[in-house]
């Protein structure tokens, strides 16, 4: 094993031969042996192997293996210095696979060394992206758990922070085309992380990639396959991939596979769905209680109020409300006058609650305008309103005889469509021999954000469900929604 002092002497000889370094391979092999040392040694090899790398080409398995024996050092600082020089090794047909070294480094639980790999990734991202790419998805697709885990989650959160010029056309379609290889067999927390890294793709921003992202949803909610209303991982599945198409609907990405599966097999069988979701229902009478019986001295007999949960009504009774334009009679037919009778009750019931609340919204609002309609408790009571307004329009449509489903409504979760002034003026113009009118001058709503539903007498729990992904997707697809058995950290090569 050679010295500290022979390492420097023969650093001196590769560093005066400069161009001409690549006749003194015996001075590289001093070098090579020096990750046999002691720390020193060790430490002096990590810095002077990549420095005169390029030089022995036909040493370069035998350096590379000699700075990975370094990356797995004991030592912590021998294991630093030997990552942050990685990157020099990223030449030619050697940069797949230093990709696929760094990779399977990200399983480093050192936050500095962590850091150091996840520089070093992105360093040869803007080198070489697809080859990169390659080498992390050859982990993803068969490395250890925890590799995998955070392979993913770092095309997850950087890949957006790369420019342009490295995620081109060629690199993005590369990734769909890997992505889709994975998707063949992943967990539930997986899959939303892909439909992250691919929602963010510019290439997928066309209707046509949006539709393409549609249809990777639509297969992994399996459509095809007979719902099973009793079986939650079945429901989570089926409920996980809803979240995630939703987003992606538009004039031109239908959604009709999603509403005829929901029509055709999901509604039928909602008293016997099974949630994975504690706590979670998705039957409107659930949320819209029968009052409670009165005792002899008129007061509550039970003691307590129901909670109204006016955000799950809101999304509820919308979708009962779209559904009836479709079927106008259902409530009106012979063989449904009882639940007629029954829904009216609880309508009736819901809307007591619901004036009394929309009062004390109004009440509370009143007179603030500007910067005092910005404060998260006021921004939280505009978002409430516009819910239980909407809830009120839709009950009143009910209330008609026979219930009525002409009413139109904004949901208070999308943003408020701004009319461009040209075309109203043209048409305004065209159609009407009067002067345009005057636009209003309330003030203007931005486009909704994400907020924590109101809280209060009528609406305790409405912030009790998250929309976003809960757990894994279980069953029978080999890693197949529901998590891969555990290995133990292997030899990085």
């Amino acid at each position: 094993m050679p010295t500290v002092e022979e390492l420097y002497r023969n650093y001196g000889i590769l560093a005066d031969a400069t161009e001409t370094a690549g006749q003194h391979k015996d001075a590289y092999q001093v070098i090579l042996d020096g990750v046999k040392g002691g720390a020193k040694e060790k430490r002096l090899a990590a810095q002077f192997i990549p420095k005169f790398f390029k030089h022995f080409p036909e040493l370069a398995d035998s350096a590379i293996n000699a700075q990975l024996d370094l990356c797995e050092d004991e030592d912590v600082s021998i294991r630093r210095q030997a990552i942050k020089e990685l990157p020099q090794f990223a030449t030619g047909d050697n940069l797949p696979r230093v990709a696929d070294i760094l990779t399977q480094l990200l399983q480093s639980d050192d936050s500095a060394e962590f850091n150091l790999v996840n520089n070093a990734l992105l360093s040869i991202f803007k080198m070489d992206a697809k080859g990169t790419l390659g080498g992390l998805f050859s982990q993803i697709l068969q490395g250890e758990d925890i590799v995998r885990e955070r392979a993913i989650k770092f095309l997850s959160t950087k890949l957006k922070t790369l420019p342009e010029e490295v995620l081109t056309k060629e690199v993005e379609e590369f990734i769909l085309a890997e992505s889709k290889k994975v998707l063949e067999d992943v967990t539930g927390e997986e899959f939303v992380l892909f439909m992250k890294i691919l929602s963010g793709l510019k290439s997928l921003q066309t209707v046509s990639g949006r539709q393409q992202l549609v249809e990777l949803v639509a297969e992994q909610a399996d459509l095809e396959q007979t719902f099973n209303p009793s079986d939650p991982d079945c429901v989570d599945r089926l409920l996980q991939c809803t979240r995630q198409a939703v987003p992606l609907f538009s004039k031109n990405v239908h959604s009709t596979k999603f509403v005829t599966y929901f029509c055709e097999h999901v509604l039928p069988n909602l008293s016997a769905l099974t949630t994975p979701v504690e706590g979670l229902d998705i039957q409107l009478e659930e949320y819209m209680p029968l009052p409670p019986e009165e005792a002899e001295n008129g007061e509550n007999a039970g003691g307590e109020e129901p909670k109204l949960q006016f955000s799950y009504v809101e999304c509820l009774l919308y979708s009962f409300h779209q559904l009836g334009r479709k079927l106008p009679d259902f409530l009106t037919a012979k063989l449904n006058a009882e639940k007629l009778k029954d829904f009216k009750i609880r309508l009736q019931y819901f809307a007591r609650g619901l004036q009394v609340y929309i009062r004390q919204l109004r009440l509370a609002l009143q007179g603030k305008t500007g910067e005092a309609l910005k404060t998260e408790e006021n921004k939280i009571k505009v978002v409430a309103l516009k819910i239980t307004n909407n809830i009120n329009v839709l009950i009143k449509d009910l209330f008609h005889i026979p219930p009525s489903y002409k009413s139109t409504v904004t949901l208070s979760w999308k943003p408020v469509q701004k009319a461009d002034a040209n075309q109203k003026r043209t048409s305004e113009d065209t159609t009407s021999s009067s002067p345009p009118k005057k636009a209003s001058a309330g003030p203007k709503r931005d486009a909704r954000q994400i907020y924590n539903p109101p809280s209060g007498k009528y609406s305790s729990n409405l912030g009790s469900f998250s929309y976003e992904q809960r757990g894994g997707f279980r069953g029978g697809r080999g890693r197949g929604w529901g998590g891969r058995g555990n290995r133990s950290r292997g030899r990085i090569y």
